[in-house]
Formats: structure tokens, C-alpha cells, sequence
């Protein structure tokens, strides 16, 4: 038996950096990863999807240069050349995590981990107990797995995200099942490398977590300019997979495709980990809970990332990994509420942070709203990205800016500057009075910024 400080299970983009962090506070540490460091962010999402992603969207703008006034010929690409790209990127990156982990002195086991004890961890190699950890401190950081319902029809030619992610050769034609992120993002790639993609979605609207400006937005780009079909308030029935390739229903209308990618949820990883000989377990939806500081009820247990029902996205569970080291070694600082992005990569980018409208009419809460289309912005226009806009939620009392929406040409970039001031808590008056560089995209914060007050300088005025 080998005794820590510390205990990370799990080396996802939560865990890592909470091994790190714990390290870096003078705790002896040790992490436990069953498949690949990095976790699935690295290895079969959040990385991956961006490197196909970007040779994607390079072929497009290659595509239609020439209303830059650019010509390159006959544009083509290689699909299993841009595979060997992604995986060449995640190796790098998980060599490089390796590299981490061993300069900060941390212990790293292979395997799989199981509770005996509320401090005690058995960890398994190929089925057979190789060693047992012990530590007066827990990080569970094990992540979420794709879901593939059970409806769906066993075969080779329908996958969920990480088994498409695989695949050397890209479909000329794809169904997507499920509108939100993911299904979205890929179905974006696909399609602006020319194939041609079906998105089934059972809700009334892709993408429904957004408010309904931004989805129509989203939507009228990916149904004009990418010619992706969209199916949605009905489900996809009487699916048959074959060699042939894939077929259903949908509304009594045919949908046929050489794959199907199932794109509908991720469910929280805790099975095979023992939680009942820990004290701990699951609510009704499988999450381990947690409070501010990412402790369970079981003391010296902590839970980090999309296993605790908090938001699923890689730098949730970083912010939370490191709350959760420095609490758990000692060096406890004040807890504040953070404000955390979600960025979309479709085509267009679309991004959020803080509150939303749809939010705000939920808790019944007065806000204003302020937005600038791209359309105006002088840099859009130069460089060809006029789709989209930016906007501002205000309250309507403070002028407090609360949340903040991005959709179009670098919007998953742009909304670091407005997390930064709904962060600071600044009020659209205070961001108005900035001074943003010219020619840029970023300038279209500081116009939505005045239209908060209706003084937008490149818009007419409101209507009275």
C-alpha cells in the first residue's frame, strides 16, 4: 500500500490540473487515469473535434476566397490526412501533460480505481488488483461518457461522437441525431466539407439552451450557407442500419444517410468505483453532490467536473479541480460565484457567459439588452465575416451587465473580454466609456455597449 496526501482519480482536464495545483501547495500526490491522460477533452472531444474543425473550416474559406479576391484552383482535401493531424495534435498534447505531471513530482498510476474505503483506493490493470493507494484526501474527476440509446440499432455504421472521431474516411452523406453542441459542431465540419448532413432534433429547435436570437441565427446560416438539413419537434422512428446504410422517419418523411452519429447527452462515469464502500452515492440523475468547494457529503471526498452535475465543459471542471486542490491541502481561500463561458464551434462560432434573456424571463428578473450586428462593423466587413452579432444583458435597475452573447466570426475568442466585465461586475455605462481597438471584431462590444442606452454610433437610431 502506497500513501499520499492527495488522490486524484481520474487525469480529464479537471483532474490534471488538480493534481498540479495540490503539488504545487507542497502535498504529495497521485492520480489515477484508466485510459488515456487528459481524458476525453484531449483524446475524443474538446481537442480532436477543434483540429478537425479548423481544417474544415480552412477548406471552406478556400472555397469561396475568390469573393476576396482570391483564387486557388481546384481546392481538395484529405480526410484520413486530417484524421493522422488530429491524432498527431492529441499526442503532442498528452505527451505534454505527461511531462507535466512528472515535473511536479506526481505519482501516476494506470489502471482503474474502486472505493474499499472512505480513504482507501484499490486500483485495477487488466481485471486484477495491482496496488491500493491511501490518502486522506479524495478528487473524484472521472468525467462522463457519450450516451448511445438503446433504440438505436447495433451496427458498425451508427456511432456516438468518440467512435466517429475514429473513422478514417468521412460519410457523403450523415444523419445527426441531436441538436445541441456536439451534434451541431460536427455536423458543421461535415457539412462544410461537403457532405451532405440530416440533424434530427425531437425538441422544437436546435441548439435550445441559447436564447432564440441566436439560434434562428445559427440555424438560418447552417440551413442557407451550409445546406444542412434540420428536422426538428419530431423524432427519428423505424431506423434500420445495414450495409446499405442507415434509414428512418421522420414525421413520415424519409431519411437515409451512409452513417448515423448519435449526438444525444454524455451520463456521469461512477460506475465501478465503489461510492457505497466510501459513504457516497448518486442522486436520481447519477451526479455526485457537491458544495462550493467541490466536497461531498463524505469527508475528505471531493468530486469535481461533469461527474457533479455542474456544466459540462473542460474548463469548468479546471476551475473546479483547482478550488478543490487548495481546499483539500489547506490553502482555502474565499469562495466567489465564477462566471463560465460555453463556447459553440459551429460555423458560425457562438458563445455565452453569465445570464441569458431566456434566463432572465425565467426568474422573472427586469434586464435590457443591447446588440451590434456585425453587418456594420467596419473589420467584418473588410474581411468578409459579416454574419452575426454580439449582445449585452443589462439589469434594468443597476445596469449591471450580467451576461453577454457572441455569434459569428471569432465569437468563441471575443467572449473572453466579456467575461471579464459581467466578472468584474461593471455596468454597460463603465464598458461604453473603454476605448477598444479599431479596425476589430471586438469592437462590436463596445457598440452593443452604447446601444445598452440606445447611443449606438454605427446603427440609426431605435425606433420611438
Amino acid at each position: 500500500m502506497e500513501k499520499y496526501d492527495l488522490i486524484v482519480v481520474g487525469a480529464g482536464p479537471g483532474g490534471y490540473p488538480a493534481a498540479i495545483r495540490a503539488a504545487q501547495l507542497g502535498a504529495s500526490v497521485a492520480i489515477v487515469e484508466k485510459e488515456a491522460l487528459g481524458g476525453t477533452c484531449l483524446n475524443w472531444g474538446c481537442i480532436p473535434t477543434k483540429a478537425l474543425i479548423a481544417s474544415a473550416s480552412l477548406y471552406w474559406h478556400v472555397r469561396h476566397a475568390q469573393a476576396l479576391g482570391v483564387s486557388v484552383g481546384k481546392a481538395s482535401f484529405d480526410y484520413a490526412a486530417m484524421i493522422r493531424h488530429k491524432n498527431q495534435v492529441v499526442e503532442k498534447l498528452r505527451g505534454g501533460i505527461a511531462q507535466l505531471l512528472k515535473a511536479n513530482g506526481i505519482a501516476v498510476f494506470e489502471g482503474t480505481a474502486s472505493f474499499m474505503t472512505r480513504n482507501r483506493l484499490a486500483i485495477q490493470r487488466n481485471g486484477k488488483e495491482s496496488v491500493v493507494l491511501e490518502a486522506a484526501r479524495i478528487i473524484i474527476a472521472t468525467g462522463s461518457s457519450a450516451a448511445l440509446p438503446a433504440f438505436l440499432p447495433k451496427a458498425a455504421n451508427v456511432v456516438e461522437n468518440r467512435a466517429f472521431l475514429e473513422r478514417t474516411e468521412l460519410p457523403a452523406r450523415l444523419i445527426v441525431l441531436g441538436g445541441g453542441v456536439i451534434g451541431c459542431e460536427l455536423a458543421c465540419m461535415a457539412a462544410q466539407l461537403g457532405a451532405q448532413v440530416t440533424i434530427v432534433e425531437i425538441l422544437d429547435d436546435i441548439l435550445v439552451m441559447l436564447d432564440s436570437d441566436l439560434r434562428a441565427e445559427a440555424r438560418r446560416y447552417m440551413e442557407t450557407q451550409l445546406k444542412i438539413r434540420i428536422l426538428t419537434g419530431k423524432p427519428l422512428e423505424q431506423i434500420k442500419a445495414g450495409a446499405q446504410g442507415v434509414k428512418g422517419q421522420v414525421a413520415g418523411a424519409p431519411v437515409e444517410a451512409e452513417l448515423l452519429l448519435a449526438a444525444v447527452g454524455r451520463r456521469p462515469v461512477t460506475e465501478n468505483l465503489g461510492l457505497d464502500k466510501a459513504g457516497l452515492k448518486t442522486n436520481e440523475k447519477g451526479y455526485i453532490e457537491v458544495n462550493a468547494a467541490g466536497q461531498t457529503k463524505v469527508a475528505g471526498i471531493y468530486a469535481i467536473g461533469d461527474v457533479n452535475g455542474g456544466p459540462q465543459l473542460a474548463h469548468a471542471a479546471t476551475a473546479q479541480g483547482l478550488t478543490a486542490a487548495e481546499h483539500a491541502v489547506g490553502s482555502r481561500g474565499a469562495l466567489r460565484a465564477q462566471v463560465v463561458p460555453s463556447c459553440i464551434f459551429t460555423a458560425p462560432e457562438i458563445a455565452v457567459a453569465g445570464l441569458s434573456e431566456q434566463d432572465a424571463k425565467q426568474q422573472n428578473r427586469a434586464v435590457k439588452t443591447g446588440k451590434f450586428h456585425f453587418a456594420a462593423l467596419g473589420k467584418a466587413v473588410a474581411v468578409g465575416e459579416t454574419t452575426g452579432f454580439v449582445k449585452w444583458i443589462a439589469d434594468a435597475a443597476t445596469d449591471q451587465l450580467l451576461g453577454a452573447a457572441a455569434i459569428g466570426a471569432h465569437a468563441t475568442e471575443s467572449i473572453a473580454a466579456a467575461v471579464t466585465a459581467v466578472q468584474a461586475e461593471l455596468t454597460a455605462a463603465e464598458f461604453a466609456r473603454t476605448i477598444q481597438a479599431h479596425p476589430t471584431l471586438s469592437e462590436a462590444w463596445l457598440e452593443a455597449a452604447h446601444a445598452v442606452h440606445g447611443q449606438c454610433i454605427h446603427a440609426p437610431p431605435r425606433r420611438r
